[in-house]
């Protein structure tokens, strides 16, 4: 009988480490869970930067082919003006 009782006392321990065990490991995927939703939320934060700094490339590289389509265009003016105003003045 007693075999049988310190048997049962044993079983009885092993269940409350088993269920103290899985409580912790609830508590981690409670935190993991957190975790991972923070890193999605991160993720989709970081993707939408990218997606903005993108567009903003794309517009500066738009603004510099403008630029350099007026700069051939208004150097040959201008070298054109400085030449008539130099023959104006020394004329």
């Amino acid at each position: 009988m007693d075999y049988k009782n310190e048997t049962l006392d044993e079983l009885k321990r092993i269940r409350q480490i088993q269920e103290s065990l899985l409580s912790g490991q609830k508590e981690a995927l409670k935190l993991q869970h957190e975790q991972f939703e923070m890193a999605k939320t991160q993720f989709d934060r970081a993707e939408k930067l990218n997606d903005r700094a993108e567009k903003i490339q794309d517009t500066s590289a738009k603004i510099m082919a403008t630029a350099r389509k007026a700069l051939i265009v208004l150097l040959p003016v201008i070298f054109f003006l400085l030449i008539y105003l130099s023959w104006l003045i020394f004329r």
